[in-house]
């Protein structure tokens, strides 16, 4: 992945649209992508759009990119769907960068787009549900709910983040509390991201005091629902250097699907693959962001990323070093629990909150020489594994 860059990243601001459409939020994340580029449409070689669940809030499918785009003046050139979970973006950015890094193209662009917001809430509950094995259903069910985890939270993957919950406290010793801290954590840093859902401080009394959801998950535990759109142009060194871009170096991306069979789960897969492919190592980031759908999650992908040994995840974000200042400052963004989980959307939004860090715009939020980072995305559940999982390390070189 050496030969391809970032050149433009942007997003839309996240959060409960009911108003705005799909095709307003992506085209404003792709034209605010063109132009920090310094590009127009009509340098666009290739368009990989990612998207998860419109065809089950809007009923529009098979077409969602073209018809998402199609006032941005990017028709004509080849267009990807790309649906993988909530790491539709991530995995869209994937194949953006392969198509510029193995010379197929010079300028490609990833975008990521969701409305998940809908009159009937449950809708939206129903359509994240269908990212599992539906003709197995009863066997997930099964899983989640014979140790000793209650049905009835709305959402059954809110019931599987609670017993993984529950299976991770007995591995770490993590209590409620440790899980109220993460939240604590990313909404600190949300309040910084004008671009977050939700942006306000909390403390640990206040996430514990929030609505019960499943297991030991409360509401502020949990990612809310939204609406948004993120954008990545994706071009060749010596593109991005004839038109003077900011770029950021795509070093290593590692995907990987869940298995039926014993071993490493695939965040660790997809980590050490994205690793490798870097020649990084978890002691070489400087910012990380990961997919904390609920707050427990941030604390076991700190061990399967190696930020910390088993067991340690509690002490790591006790010691703050996951914290702004701190030695690997995780979800500057406000991660999904703040900025807010668009599923389409958040793979890229992630890759937007990189780009910014290693170039230095990040603001109130700014990382200090921050040269690498990491961002782990994932989605889906085919129990005991996420049905994928995208990890992508980007770097940049000391500015002048």
């Amino acid at each position: 992945m050496a030969d391809a860059v970032i050149a433009g990243a942007a997003m839309t601001a996240f959060g409960k649209f009911p108003d705005v459409s799909m095709k307003t939020l992506a085209g404003e994340a792709t034209r605010g992508a063109l132009d920090d580029a310094g590009l127009a449409a009509s340098d666009v070689e290739a368009v990989f759009f990612a998207n998860a669940v419109a065809g089950l809030i809007t009923g529009q499918e098979m077409v969602r990119g073209q018809v998402a785009l199609r006032e941005t003046g990017l028709l004509g050139v080849p267009f990807y769907n790309v649906e993988n979970a909530c790491a539709s973006a991530s995995s869209a950015f994937h194949l953006a960068a392969m198509a510029v890094a193995s010379g197929q193209v010079e300028v490609a662009l990833a975008v990521g787009a969701e409305k998940l917001v809908h009159p009937d809430k449950a809708r939206s509950f129903a359509a994240l549900g269908a990212a599992t094995d539906l003709e197995r259903r009863e066997d997930l069910e099964a899983f989640v709910y014979a140790d000793g985890g209650e049905a009835g939270s709305g959402s059954l993957f809110m019931d599987v983040y609670a017993l993984l919950a529950r299976r991770y406290a007995e591995h770490s010793g993590a209590t409620p509390e440790d899980f109220a801290a993460v939240a604590v954590k990313n909404h600190h840093h949300g309040a910084l991201n004008p671009k977050a859902q939700y942006r306000d401080e909390v403390t640990v009394e206040e996430v514990l005091a929030s609505r019960p959801i499943s297991g030991p998950l409360h509401l502020l535990m949990c990612s809310p629902i939204g609406d948004g759109a993120a954008a990545l142009v994706l071009c060749s060194p010596e593109r991005a250097a004839a038109i003077g871009a900011d770029a950021v170096r795509v070093r290593g991306i590692g995907l990987a699907s869940g298995s039926d069979e014993d071993g490493p789960l695939a965040v660790e897969r997809a980590a050490a693959l994205a690793y490798e492919r870097a020649a990084l190592g978890p002691d070489d980031l400087d910012v990380v962001e990961v997919h904390d759908a609920a707050a427990p999650a941030e604390l076991q992908i700190y061990e399967e990323l190696g930020l910390c040994g088993p067991g340690e995840g509690p002490s790591l974000l006790a010691s703050g070093a996951t914290a702004l200042g701190g030695r690997v400052p995780v979800n500057t963004s406000g991660g999904l629990l703040s900025k807010g989980h668009p599923v389409g959307a958040t793979g890229c939004a992630q890759l937007v909150e990189l780009a910014e860090q290693l170039r230095g715009r990040a603001g109130a939020r700014q990382v200090e020489g921050a040269r690498v980072g990491l961002a782990e995305n994932a989605g889906g559940f085919l129990a005991p594994d996420q049905a994928v999982a995208a990890v992508t390390i980007l770097s940049r070189e000391a500015r002048s």
